[in-house]
């Protein structure tokens, strides 16, 4: 998608629902790829004003300085980290042009496209493939496309060039402390909690080959075998469905 030469784009920014079905705006509507989405007003064309008459206006019009319509975008990154909206993941710079009504902290436009996306890291899998497929619909727009991390905004992916180097690196580095953290999880040690079917919340004293002891309400020295000690993966917490023996 390229803007026509003899424009010169207000960039703005925005927030988008994103699937793998493609890109949307919060309200539902669809941005396609390679082609500039055009500002339609959602009324009859008589769109009631506050404290003045009915403002009446057709699709030429669009955005009315009277009305609400347009394609919206705020003025600076800043404003919208303040929105509610930053939630859904995906942010980025947008090109405005054609009729655009500005007002005090952002832009109503008649034309919208794309310049650039932003990720939070948990808007992504860890495998390669899954990623690619996963960017598949924001790819085909013909942006660069980066991670927000570590406060700082690390490039994964080039118009033109494909994967960058340093957005695979911290893709690889994040995949390796997310494995990290669930080998942890998955690794019974002294401190953690197991829930009892014996009833309760026990602290785990010392953790041996064949069996773990615990200490049940700071009174009850209690032993279980190591292998009836499990991972509830849906509660995130070690589980015992045993009664325990007491020490």
């Amino acid at each position: 998608m390229k803007i026509p030469d003899y424009i010169s784009p207000i960039v703005g920014y925005r927030v988008w629902r994103w699937n793998a079905a493609g890109l949307k705006s919060l309200n539902g509507e669809p941005w396609p790829p390679d082609r500039a989405l055009r500002a339609a007003c959602r009324g009859t064309g008589r769109v009631p004003v506050v404290g003045r008459a009915e403002a009446v206006h057709g699709d030429q019009e669009v955005p009315h300085s009277d009305c609400t319509c347009g394609i919206y975008a705020a003025k600076n990154i800043d404003h919208l980290r303040t929105t509610g909206y930053w939630q859904y993941g995906i942010h980025g710079d947008v090109n405005l042009w054609g009729t655009v009504v500005e007002h005090k902290l952002g832009w109503r436009a008649q034309f919208a496209y794309p310049k650039s996306f932003f990720l939070q890291p948990y808007a992504l899998p860890f495998k390669l493939s899954e990623i690619e497929s996963r960017l598949k619909s924001l790819i085909a727009f013909g942006t660069d496309i980066f991670i927000v991390g570590n406060h700082k905004s690390i490039c994964l992916w080039k118009n033109g060039s494909g994967f960058d180097p340093a957005g695979l690196d911290y893709i690889i580095r994040m995949s390796n402390e997310y494995y990290d953290r669930r080998r942890q999880e998955r690794t019974l040690k002294k401190g953690d909690r197991v829930a009892l079917l014996a009833g309760g919340i026990a602290v785990v004293e010392q953790v041996g080959d064949k069996q773990v002891h615990v200490l049940l309400r700071n009174a009850h020295a209690l032993r279980i075998p190591r292998s009836d000690v499990i991972w509830n993966q849906q509660n995130r917490r070690w589980e015992c469905e045993l009664v325990p023996e007491k020490a």
